[in-house]
């Protein structure tokens, strides 16, 4: 058993962002969805889509939610969700944090949480140019 994940994101980003993950590690060792929320998309809809994955993906130690930006529609829509469920929401998604996530599916959801958290921010640096000589 181990934790669900799910991507919640504007568009097709979350399903680029786990195709691009799967392919980098050559598999994908979480039970995985990604609910892409367009420009209109009906709230209300997508929160009981949200919540009939959660209730498929969770096998009892909860769902990892990764968002694309805090305090946008997505976000805001499976922040609902935290009074229902047994899920940890963690807003700010991009590579390296699903990357980081990926890699330790064993972890409890809190813990699972913690390694989003540091691996979105460890992933963004600074590239400074190349001085020469």
């Amino acid at each position: 058993m181990s934790v669900g994940l799910l991507i919640v994101s504007h568009g097709k980003l979350g399903d680029y962002l786990l195709e691009t993950a799967a392919q980098m590690l050559g598999v994908c060792p979480l039970a995985t969805a990604v609910l892409p929320v367009s420009f209109d998309s009906d709230p209300d809809a997508v929160l009981e889509q949200a919540a009939q994955v959660v209730a498929r993906l969770d096998d009892g130690n909860g769902v990892l939610i990764l968002t694309d930006m805090y305090g946008s529609t997505p976000s805001n829509i499976v922040y609902r969700l935290q009074d229902r469920y047994r899920v940890r929401i963690v807003a700010g998604v991009n590579l390296p944090m699903l990357i980081r996530v990926l890699n330790y599916p064993r972890l409890d959801l809190e813990e699972l949480a913690n390694k989003a958290l540091s691996g979105g921010r460890d992933g963004v640096v600074s590239c400074k140019p190349v001085t020469g000589n």
